[in-house]
């Protein structure tokens, strides 16, 4: 069969062609809106300018501690800031981000660590006993991170081998900013609760987070305030 005159030099290039990921949503924030306001926690306030900078921080930090594009990076946290930067940091580095469902028992988080097989976790130290069981029940250990949460009040336990704050502070703030090769790569890694049998796996890829990510501003009619400089 003769290939149609529409496949003779006009395949993708640089110049036609991007990789759709939801990291360029961030990048564009961080360009064109840097003092604008990105995280409010508490007391915590930062611009979309230093988030930015925390999310490449952590991806340089991950890599320079040995974690591979392609590998996994959980988190077991709550809806706190390091959650927020993980959800570009990690992707940023080519990993996959593995968010834990906090309400689950050690025994079904250790089978979604070594089934996702998870090289590093994020973890609050309010989990910290739940965690402690669940990684002991795994062959391979990851790296585990105290993420400290300034304003959680109550008694927590530090089980990691470093603390978030001082992971980012190995970590380069000019960390290159580089889109996937190729946007069917995977970006997150999420799991059933288990109430069925063995929790099951969903792997969502750039592509399908960034159309995802578009499609509920649509849907919902997310309300636009314009901005006036």
């Amino acid at each position: 069969m003769n290939a149609s005159i529409f496949d003779q030099g006009l395949s993708p290039t640089a110049a036609n062609h991007v990789a759709l990921s939801p990291l360029t949503f961030i990048e564009r924030s961080a360009s064109v809106y840097p003092d604008f306001p990105a995280v409010v926690h508490g007391s915590t306030r930062r611009t979309w300018s230093e988030t930015w900078t925390r999310c490449r921080q952590l991806a340089s930090a991950l890599e320079k501690r040995g974690i591979q594009p392609g590998q996994t990076v959980a988190a077991m946290l709550p809806n706190i800031p390091a959650m927020f930067e993980a959800h570009f940091g990690v992707p940023l580095a080519g990993c996959v981000l593995n968010t834990l469902n906090i309400r689950l028992d050690a025994e079904a988080i250790s089978y979604m660590l070594a089934h996702g097989e998870a090289k590093a976790i994020l973890v609050d130290p309010e989990f910290a006993g739940v965690m402690n069981e669940a990684v002991a029940l795994l062959d391979e250990k990851p790296l585990i991170i105290d993420v400290a949460d300034v304003e959680f009040l109550g008694e927590t336990q530090g089980i990691g081998e470093i603390e978030y704050e001082a992971l980012l502070a190995e970590g380069d703030p000019e960390y290159a900013y580089r889109l996937p090769s190729d946007e069917w790569q995977a970006i997150s890694l999420n799991y059933t609760s288990g109430t069925t049998g063995k929790p099951k796996g969903v792997v969502y890829h750039h592509r399908g987070a960034y159309l995802n990510a578009v499609s509920n501003i649509l849907e919902w009619a997310m309300p636009h305030h314009p901005v006036y400089l």
